[in-house]
């Protein structure tokens, strides 16, 4: 069923004090509004270079709608790179429905925004984020064919942050290496800030190779399961202690902007690789941790591994855990190269990254005719 303009109002303009305009590099970006279930949303397509943008959708209480155009095109650029990093033929686009998931949800609202995806004619598919989960995708499915990481009953691959989680750990294991001469976290402590649906995972594959693990997380219900699954496993009470204590690996697995000035000059950690989005606060901090001799591994690096799973539901013969997982555990050859040239040439991790994606949209988007620069 496709969107009808009764029931789904799409706008191109952002209100009072905003220029869509202003997002500069992006293709698209989508605003609807559905009085009827209360749906506020914005979608956001930085580019098509190497095919349909394809990204999650995160349900947040934004402050303002402001909040949400800034934090859904910061979402959709790196979910460009994160693409074109993990090879996938995918473009970047990300979603945000402005509301708190706990009280505003509802299948009505899911399905006005399913409806919306729809009226895109396949430009972006969508899929879970923060605020999001697989049984949602199934409700907006039921409006759109434009949707994965839905629930296994309804042939989809379930829940990404196994992957996402797998994916951080092997990219920990490569900036080791590069650190430290060695692929493997044994005998480091690892500090992870948020331990939900990716930090328990990976929490989880650190004590399995041997590392020290110290937790926090602003859910007591969170530590208090990692703890009782890992009884080694320590916690402290806040992010600012995380970051104070000893560690060799610091790890934010929760928002975005974790990393600002005052938690670059405390960081005791070696290496920064975690599975958060959007870590760094602002631009230039990438450029304090190396001055800092602090190995960043870029966050949209890292965490890929939850694309590459649901992408693989997109594949006709149906999703295959095996193959995905065989494909994020590539993130270790990738990362290991990324940060071995940034120290070789003595540049950010973050510039090596940038550079080798935008390289690959480049070729692949100028053999498309879709890139321009």
């Amino acid at each position: 069923m496709t969107a009808s303009t009764s029931e789904i109002s799409v706008s191109p303009h952002t209100g009072p004090g905003l220029d869509p305009f202003e997002s500069g590099d992006h293709e698209q970006v989508v605003f609807c509004h559905d009085p009827a279930s209360g749906l506020k949303a914005v979608v956001a397509i930085h580019s098509t270079a190497l095919g349909p943008a394809l990204g999650g959708t995160r349900f947040f209480p934004y402050a303002s709608t402001a909040d949400a155009v800034s934090d859904v095109l910061a979402l959709s650029r790196g979910m460009s790179y994160k693409a074109a990093l993990a090879g996938l033929d995918l473009g970047g686009g990300k979603a945000v429905i402005i509301g708190d998931p706990a009280s505003d949800k509802s299948e009505a609202l899911l399905r006005a925004y399913g409806r919306f995806v729809q009226s895109l004619g396949g430009r972006y598919t969508t899929a879970c984020d923060v605020g999001t989960y697989s049984a949602d995708m199934d409700v907006i499915a039921r409006e759109c064919d434009h949707v994965t990481g839905r629930t296994v009953a309804h042939g989809g691959a379930g829940d990404s942050s196994v992957l996402t989680a797998y994916g951080v750990f092997q990219g920990m294991r490569a900036a080791a290496d590069v650190a430290w001469g060695e692929p493997t976290l044994a005998g480091r402590t690892v500090g992870v800030a948020g331990v939900g649906k990716v930090g328990r995972h990976l929490v989880r594959h650190l004590v399995e190779d041997g590392a020290s693990v110290v937790v926090t997380d602003v859910a007591d219900a969170a530590v208090a399961a990692v703890q009782a699954e890992f009884g080694q496993v320590r916690a402290v009470p806040d992010a600012d202690a995380l970051v104070r204590e000893q560690l060799d690996v610091y790890a934010p697995c929760a928002m975005g902007g974790a990393i600002d000035d005052e938690v670059a000059d405390a960081l005791t950690a070696r290496i920064v690789c975690g599975a958060a989005n959007n870590q760094l606060a602002h631009d230039g901090l990438e450029k304090t941790l190396m001055d800092r001799g602090v190995l960043y591994a870029p966050d949209y690096l890292v965490n890929g591994g939850g694309l590459v799973q649901v992408a693989d539901e997109l594949d006709p013969s149906g999703f295959s855990f095996e193959r995905a997982q065989a494909r994020v555990a590539g993130l270790f050859d990738t990362t290991r190269r990324i940060l071995t040239t940034a120290v070789e040439d003595g540049i950010s991790p973050a510039t090596a990254a940038d550079r080798l994606a935008e390289t690959r949209m480049r070729e692949v988007g100028r053999l498309r005719g879709l890139w321009v620069g």
